[in-house]
């Protein structure tokens, strides 16, 4: 007597749906194992070995050079002579030979002078060189509470205080006439283009000075991505808890928190940047410095008291402590990226990071948008045309008060 369909759905139906889905995986795990553990048949390489190195940061001290390589390529390679200047010298490594992704410190014996410039050349095994450049010589500060403390004061210099200054612009903003308000909405679009893509120009120059294994430029574009799903989910959310009683401040208020969210995640990629470059000591942090950052960002505050100027029903109070909070959101991250770069500094982590800050701009461009329609429901009308050119004009000229 055969099974009919109804006694066959019973017995497929003893086996777990998880199960039916962890054989395939299971099956492809052992044949991946077994292809590896067998040599990978068929696909041997000959001939000379593919070096690929690439140099993530260089560390001066008194009398030493010390560099941190990393192996890009798929066969292990073995650094046999240093030369600085076109002249060989001793060095000592951690490892003899890096596998693929490993990491080696190689410290070079030389009596480098300061503000001199070198030219660095890694020998392998095979011949091959691997050229890395020292613009400027300065001796790398030592991670320590002071110099941590330095870092917290130039994070709060380029992203708090600046953010702060920007936000008394809140009674201006709300006296003016309700055009002037999509003015500044089209305005403070301007200047959230012109920090997307300085993040993204940012990313990819950094992912270029180091490994290429983990993506390269690849990741900002991947961290763009990731900023910008995330950032739609959490609006989602916020949309979905505040739908029960829509109001004009509830609105504005969420769109606050986005573009603080946006230009946090922008100010901790530039905390880094800052933090990563003074701990190598290519970047002079001097007045005309930090005078152009504070220049440079003032206007994130104006963009995020821009979006809220329409919510007259929040008490006073209540107000000013949300005006505390999204400015903290938005500048403190400035200070957590300059711990991060002088310490652990990573060109592929950092590409990531200005990633996440171009993706979430790029987002909270698309939430502000709508804002700017006149009354025929026109994006590109003259007065939103004449913002954005404004906000773009305005960050370039800021821009080129600050000197790296």
């Amino acid at each position: 007597m055969e099974a009919g369909p109804a006694t066959a759905d019973r017995t497929t139906s003893r086996v777990p749906a998880w199960v039916a889905g962890v054989v395939p995986l299971a099956i492809l795990g052992v044949a991946i194992g077994l292809f590896v553990a067998l040599g990978a048949p068929g696909l041997e390489r000959n001939g000379i070995p593919l070096e690929e190195i690439a140099v993530e940061r260089s560390e001066l001290t008194p009398g030493e050079i010390e560099l941190i390589v990393r192996n890009d390529g798929p066969d292990p390679v073995a650094i046999s002579q240093v030369l600085v200047n076109d002249a060989f010298v001793d060095f000592e490594q951690t490892s003899t030979e890096l596998g693929r992704l490993a990491t080696d410190t190689i410290t070079v014996d030389y009596p480098w002078i300061e503000g001199e410039a070198y030219e660095v050349a890694l020998v392998t095994a095979t011949g091959g060189t691997v050229p890395h450049s020292i613009e400027v010589a300065a001796e790398t500060p030592q991670a320590d509470t002071g110099f941590y403390a330095l870092m917290a004061l130039v994070g709060l210099y380029v992203g708090v205080i600046p953010v702060g200054i920007g936000m008394l612009w809140l009674p201006f903003v709300r006296r003016v006439d309700r055009r002037w308000i999509g003015f500044l909405l089209a305005f403070t679009i301007g200047l959230l283009g012109w920090l997307g893509l300085d993040a993204l120009l940012e990313g990819t120059e950094i992912a270029a000075t180091g490994s290429q294994a983990f993506g390269g430029a690849g990741l900002v574009f991947v961290g763009a991505v990731v900023a910008y799903l995330a950032l739609v989910g959490v609006d989602g959310v916020m949309r979905r808890r505040r739908r029960a009683a829509e109001s004009a401040g509830a609105s504005a208020w969420r769109l606050a928190t986005l573009v603080a969210i946006g230009i946090g995640l922008h100010n901790l990629g530039e905390g880094l940047a800052i933090g990563s470059a003074y701990a190598i000591g290519s970047l002079a942090l001097g007045a005309t410095l930090i005078v152009g950052f504070a220049l440079h960002n003032t206007t994130e505050g104006l963009a995020i008291v821009a979006t809220a100027a329409d919510d007259h029903r929040t008490p006073r109070g209540v107000a000013l402590r949300r005006f505390v909070g999204l400015g903290l959101l938005a500048g403190a991250p400035a200070i957590l990226g300059a711990w991060i770069g002088a310490s652990a500094f990573n060109p592929s982590a950092a590409a990531f990071m200005f990633g996440l800050g171009a993706g979430a701009i790029a987002q909270v461009i698309v939430q502000l948008a709508p804002a700017v329609r006149d009354t025929a429901n026109r994006l590109l009308h003259p007065l939103a045309v004449g913002g954005v050119l404004a906000g773009l004009t305005v960050m370039y000229a800021t821009s080129l008060l600050i000197s790296a």
